[in-house]
């Protein structure tokens, strides 16, 4: 199954760096102090700065001067902090000439080598083979970077981690977003049940959507990594069709529900340094964004669990160290003619 493009238009990019230029905008205009304000809710996370410094020496090294590699991390900041994982990331990938761009998810439950990580409390978790997602629980931000650079020596630049509880107060801000949910969504614990088809999401609906798996189709993670993309696609052209983006009195609540959804390295906690960020993205050729998931297989030892496929994931990888293009077939299915396990 080849890793379908959801974004075939690319507008992404352009949209993203739209409103984070009215972000700016809007905020300064209003006032001095509304900008304070907002600049203040980013949450700056140092923590995982001076971890990741005592580890420099494992860490690998960049291969390409320029290019920046932001993990996204998204996760339940109010939920209680031992059971708290990263149900979210993508890695954003930006080239060194910003020619191009790519964002690649990482399958939640991706079975991958988990190193010995410094834990908050000052502690040392032991290193072991586990699913991907449970690295923010053993180490926080810095356990899922020290992770991720493992299973693909790509080095990491930035984090941001996003709250799914702000996630849902960004979308009602916005009045709801209109989705085309592509299969029912019935989930545990939730008495809410989503039909298919093209209907208006308050915040609520749109965090099952995008976060439910058990009872939803064929209940993978991959599946659900397909339905955060559409999410994001309909969100972003929602922004913009509804007029948000350009009235700063509607803009303004979003801003304020996204801005305190936010947790960031002290190299990104500033709204200038996100509109920094993405402002040198605006340029990039809507032909040259990749999306892809990476390629994996159900684990045959481990139900429910996924593993890299081997030739496929290393050739993805090595694209983003050297800041290439992406192989341009990628497959989340194992197929013996074009891969091996």
């Amino acid at each position: 199954m080849q890793v379908r493009d959801l974004f075939p238009d690319r507008r992404w990019v352009r949209l993203v760096a739209l409103g984070s230029g009215l972000l700016l905008i809007a905020a300064v205009a209003v006032g001095g102090g509304t900008y304070a304000h907002l600049d203040g809710n980013i949450r700056s996370d140092d923590a995982p700065a001076r971890a990741l410094d005592a580890d420099r020496a494992v860490r690998p090294k960049s291969m390409a001067p320029g290019a920046q590699n932001i993990l996204l991390l998204g996760s339940d900041l109010e939920a209680v902090r031992d059971s708290q994982r990263s149900d979210v990331t993508i890695l954003l990938h930006l080239s060194a000439d910003r020619s191009r761009a790519a964002l690649v998810s990482v399958p939640r439950d991706l079975m991958v080598q988990i190193p010995r990580c410094r834990k908050p409390d000052g502690g040392t978790s032991r290193a072991q083979y586990a699913q991907f997602n449970w690295a923010f629980q053993f180490g926080g931000a810095a356990c899922a970077i020290r992770t991720f650079e493992e299973l693909t020596g790509v080095r990491v630049d930035h984090h941001l981690i996003i709250d799914f509880t702000g996630f849902r107060k960004v979308v009602d801000a916005m009045g709801g977003v209109q989705v085309d949910v592509p299969q029912k969504v019935k989930v545990p614990g939730d008495k809410l049940v989503l039909r298919p088809g093209k209907q208006h999401l308050n915040g609520h609906q749109a965090l099952v959507l995008v976060r439910g798996r058990s009872g939803v189709g064929d209940g993978s993670d991959l599946q659900r990594i397909e339905r955060q993309k559409l999410f994001l696609r309909d969100l972003l052209a929602g922004a913009r069709s509804g007029g948000v983006l350009e009235d700063t009195t509607r803009l303004f609540p979003v801003l304020n529900a996204l801005t305190r959804s936010l947790t960031a390295d002290p190299g990104l906690d500033s709204l200038r340094e996100l509109y920094g960020l993405v402002n040198s993205a605006a340029g990039i050729p809507q032909s040259r964004t990749s999306i892809v998931t990476i390629p994996s297989v159900e684990d045959p030892d481990r139900w429910g669990r996924y593993k890299p496929v081997k030739r496929q994931a290393k050739a993805l990888f090595k694209a983003l160290r050297e800041d290439k293009p992406l192989p341009t077939r990628l497959y989340n299915a194992y197929d013996p003619a074009n891969d091996e396990l």
